[in-house]
């Protein structure tokens, strides 16, 4: 036994090369761009072993990058071992074929568009996940199959970064057309799921369930935050685009009214428009919400432009508009005098920390206040027939008082706006407490009080 070494399974990471090009025409510095790839390429499972960066007016139309940068990437890849190259902005296909061929076989050329598309491949579990990645993989592929496909279907045995474009796919759909083809059925069937998406989120809305949604930037730790809101256990890692598939929870606030909270992937500068696209029917459910908790890395330098990347996308999916509240995670990581600055340059933001619990009350204080926006008070006479609507009143409004009488539960309610439609066939005029004037209440009144 004591012959023999044991070989680990354990898969080598692949060594990759970063190329950034300074345009000056981003609000990102090339510094943060590149850290925030080389997170992306750690979450891909491979490891930086080079950086190179050049400064340019505009992209080179042949290589994206000049010659002389072209013959020293060239020289990086030989001295390093490199088996991949990700430059952080998008590559034209016969900028990516040319550079290919500068570097030879079997060096992989990739940008951040299909470095993200690979860890989406990844991280989608769900049918409708897979079926938007495999959409937005398409999309992205069909320009590049001529220069392309071949190498890609050639990787999927090796494995690894970018190699799991078409993951599945049979080299007879090489064809250009079998591809379009394949994205037509895919686009009929996400359709379909955007369909039923819509009349479970209608069902929602006739329910009267108030909707919040968590967005933010990536890794900004919404996940934990709804474990902690909802003692639900959705998977938490640190890294980029963890979670790719929403998820609801549901959730009751001290006043009594029920709510669901949606957790949505992550945002990211530069985040392709086709991956925006195929995923419309998840992001849908933003669409859908009452209120948006724009969730914030407190400790990270970069918050405020992360903010304006969220804002851009919500923008993007007609979301602009939904009322929202911003809110500042991870303020155990900054110092007291930051979190004051925060505060001040901020007054309507809640500071939080998901993972130690600190500030949650106050947040949700917030999305009560929020969700009472707008809400009536009715007093309604409910049938004891009406089981499911008694249900509800319980469920989705602020109980201020009620008791119950011979034709039903009587109860003065704070109702929203949906939920005043539903209960106005009910609604009768205020009427005194029990025994002030001998009206017929049972035993059981109850007075709650106004939870504002």
């Amino acid at each position: 036994m004591g012959r023999f070494k044991p070989q680990s399974t354990a898969p080598v990471p692949e060594k990759v090369i970063l190329v950034g090009v300074d345009l000056g025409d981003s609000e990102w510095s090339l510094e943060d761009s590149l850290g925030e790839l080389e997170r992306l390429v750690a979450t891909d499972g491979g490891e930086v072993v080079m950086t190179l960066t050049q400064r340019l007016d505009a992209p080179v139309p042949r290589t994206f990058i000049g010659k002389g940068k072209v013959e020293e990437l060239v020289a990086s890849v030989r001295s390093t071992g490199a088996d991949v190259v990700v430059f952080d902005d998008e590559l034209t296909p016969s900028q990516q074929s040319n550079l290919e061929k500068a570097l030879g076989e079997p060096i992989k050329v990739i940008d951040r568009t299909a470095l993200i598309l690979d860890i989406f491949g990844v991280h989608a579990t769900t049918h409708e996940g897979r079926l938007q990645v495999q959409l937005a993989q398409l999309q992205y592929v069909l320009p590049r199959l001529r220069g392309m496909w071949s190498h890609l279907v050639g990787e999927q045995t090796r494995g690894g970064i970018g190699g799991r474009f078409g993951q599945g796919e049979s080299q007879l759909e090489v064809d250009r057309r079998l591809v379009r083809d394949r994205i037509s059925t895919l686009r009929h069937e996400l359709e379909l799921l955007e369909r039923r998406r819509n009349v479970q989120s209608k069902e929602r809305w006739d329910s009267g369930v108030y909707r919040v949604a968590l967005v933010g930037y990536t890794n900004a730790g919404k996940s934990t935050l709804l474990n902690r809101l909802t003692g639900s256990d959705v998977y938490v890692r640190d890294e980029l685009f963890a979670t790719l598939d929403p998820t609801t929870r549901a959730l009751q606030l001290e006043e009594g009214r029920k709510i669901t909270i949606t957790d949505t992937v992550g945002f990211i500068q530069k985040l392709p428009t086709t991956l925006v696209e195929a995923f419309k029917s998840t992001l849908a459910e933003v669409r859908a919400a009452d209120l948006i908790l724009l969730v914030v890395d407190a400790s990270d330098h970069n918050e405020g432009k992360q903010i304006s990347a969220v804002e851009e996308i919500l923008k993007e999916i007609g979301a602009e508009q939904i009322p929202r509240v911003l809110v500042y995670n991870k303020c155990d990581a900054i110092e007291t005098e930051t979190a004051q600055a925060l505060q001040r340059s901020h007054p309507d933001a809640q500071l939080i920390s998901a993972r130690e619990g600190t500030g949650l009350r106050g947040l949700l204080h917030r999305v009560a206040r929020e969700a009472s926006n707008g809400d009536v008070t009715m007093t309604v006479l409910i049938p004891y027939e009406k089981g499911l609507l008694m249900r509800m009143v319980h469920e989705r409004c602020q109980m201020i008082r009620e008791s119950y009488v011979q034709g039903g539960l009587m109860a003065t309610v704070r109702a929203s706006a949906r939920m005043h439609d539903t209960l106005l066939p009910y609604q009768v005029e205020d009427v005194p407490e029990p025994g002030e004037d001998g009206s017929p209440f049972l035993e059981g009144s109850q007075e709650h009080g106004d939870a504002e």
